[in-house]
């Protein structure tokens, strides 16, 4: 449920940004310092963390024929890589 919210509220900043031509530059010039912004997307970005491996586990075991202990532990890389990626980003948003 919280990633369908942080999903829907994203993509609504999106459209906004892009129909009143928004720039990337603009848009961080807006959000940097901001902690509203850097806890919206961190608790994004942990949900993502969190669902992602979910899913890649199984379709690791449907397609691939991975074993169900190898996909869960490729899927938890996988997630792990993601929580540090995002949380540089968040990080970057927040510490101007």
């Amino acid at each position: 449920m919280v990633l369908a919210v942080c999903v829907l509220a994203h993509l609504a900043l999106i459209v906004y940004a892009t129909r009143q031509g928004i720039t990337a530059e603009h848009i961080l010039g807006r959000t940097r310092g901001s902690w509203s912004f850097g806890l919206f997307y961190g608790t994004f970005v942990v949900a993502c963390a969190v669902h992602v491996p979910i899913g890649l586990s199984a379709i690791a075991r449907e397609w691939l024929g991975w074993s169900k202990k190898f996909s869960w532990n490729a899927a938890r890389v996988f997630g792990l890589i993601i929580l540090v990626m995002g949380g540089r980003a968040v990080v970057a948003v927040i510490f101007p």
